[in-house]
């Protein structure tokens, strides 16, 4: 009798568990104090550059600066700054996204200076504190 009124606490529990490994991941800075982290999947990655930016790069507005770049099936980035909306670059060149480093894990959330992102399954979605952000997946890429 007390299993039988016990099952459905127990099946609550086992439908919370997924949601307690869910939460926010942080990532180490380099030494110049950016990060980078790449979606699980290895076809985004992110670098997330602070306000002055580093010795070697200097963000277009003075930064922070979040940039993050998709290889297939075209290779684009999209940056997104403290103010306006954000920037599709849709043949940026360069092409070396996506090492094989830190992984936002799906269901995970990052944050630094003014800037979110969401990893899930469907692709990664970023937001500033502006209200401006981007969505990035092997389907779509969208910016507001």
């Amino acid at each position: 009798m007390l299993a039988r009124e016990a099952a459905p606490a127990i099946l609550l529990l086992f439908a919370w568990l997924p949601l307690a490994h869910a939460g926010g991941q942080s990532f180490p800075a380099s030494s110049q104090g950016q990060v980078e982290f790449n979606a699980p999947s290895g076809n985004i990655g992110c670098i997330y550059t602070p306000k002055g930016g580093t010795s070697t790069y200097s963000p277009q507005d003075g930064g922070p600066e979040l940039s993050c770049s998709r290889i297939e099936p075209s290779y684009v980035t999209v940056i997104l700054g403290p103010k306006g909306p954000a920037t599709l670059i849709k043949n940026p060149g360069e092409q070396s996204c996506c090492s094989d480093g830190d992984k936002l894990d799906y269901g995970n959330s990052w944050s630094q200076g003014p800037f979110t992102c969401q990893s899930s399954t469907k692709g990664l979605t970023c937001t500033g504190s502006n209200g401006h952000g981007f969505f990035v997946s092997k389907a779509k890429v969208t910016v507001q």
